[in-house]
């Protein structure tokens, strides 16, 4: 088994980015989701509510991160790739993500506010956690004080190629000819990976790339973001339609793995690039049967 793909997402709920090679943080892959809109009070802002996020386009150039609208690709808001911490323009504020709750974070400036708060026709803040914030992970599956970025819950997310095109195999079944295959980045991963059984991923306790080691925390619970096409912005009923009749476990749709890198304080981990093999080094027993096997 090899990696297909591996990909970063430098502000939170925006498009992502292809990369051929990674270099592997406690936190996550370097880059990813270090930035984050919030409102004006400090709460996050995604897709779920504000699907329109997905038409906002991201690129890196050198050091610098660049963001346009889709439609309007001469508009583009140029930032730093990284906020010098020592800095004293930018300011401190409290924000909130899921559980976590007033989570220290740089704002940017008011240049960025007023591009995000007009293309996304509201008010909106532009934020970025520096490398001495801390936010746990989950208690529930979180080790030595694992911590991770503006993720919705963990550092890394895996899925198997083979996952993917069985369910689309199950989608095509369907009666609904207007749906087209899914593509991946419905489902914002950051290891594609090639070569693995449908689901096999699940059973991953610990694996190892580049001598590199990862641990498969447990299964990723789908939301409403997957029914969001990536292209356009407009929702619909898949995966999620679908995903329920074979991968629902205690009500939760669930695809792909979370994953928790080695618990370290070193700040990086070493760096893993398409290609590379995977080592499966522990299994576990899945949560949900392989579909083979489900009834």
């Amino acid at each position: 088994m090899t990696i297909l793909g591996l990909y970063i997402y430098p502000i939170k709920s925006l498009s992502g980015i292809a990369v051929s090679e990674a270099v592997v943080e406690p936190k996550g892959l370097r880059y990813d989701r270090r930035f984050m809109l919030v409102t004006p009070d400090g709460q996050f802002i995604t897709q779920r509510a504000t699907p329109q996020m997905a038409l906002l386009d991201v690129a890196i150039d050198g050091t610098t991160l660049r963001v346009w609208h889709r439609y309007q690709p001469n508009d583009t808001l140029e930032l730093p790739l990284t906020v010098p911490e020592s800095d004293g323009d930018y300011e401190t504020i409290a924000v909130d993500i899921w559980d976590s709750h007033g989570v220290p974070a740089i704002t940017f400036s008011a240049e960025a506010d007023q591009w995000f708060s007009q293309v996304l026709d509201m008010p909106c803040r532009l934020v970025y956690m520096p490398d001495a914030t801390y936010r746990e992970v989950d208690a529930k599956y979180a080790r030595n004080n694992d911590a991770v970025s503006f993720a919705d819950g963990y550092p890394y997310l895996l899925i198997g190629q083979a996952s993917l095109d069985e369910l689309n195999r199950r989608v095509s079944s369907t009666d609904d000819e207007s749906v087209k295959p899914l593509e991946m980045r419905r489902f914002r991963p950051n290891i594609v990976v090639e070569g693995s059984r449908p689901y096999e991923e699940d059973s991953w306790q610990q694996f190892n790339i580049n001598n590199i080691d990862f641990y498969g925390v447990k299964p990723c619970a789908r939301c409403v973001l997957t029914t969001i096409d990536p292209e356009t912005a407009q929702k619909g009923k898949e995966p999620l339609r679908t995903l329920a009749t074979y991968r629902t476990w205690n009500k939760k749709i669930l695809f792909g793995q979370n994953v928790l890198g080695a618990s370290t304080d070193q700040a990086v981990l070493g760096t893993i690039s398409v290609g590379q093999s995977i080592e499966i080094v522990n299994r576990q027993e899945p949560w949900l049967a392989p579909p083979e096997f489900a009834d």
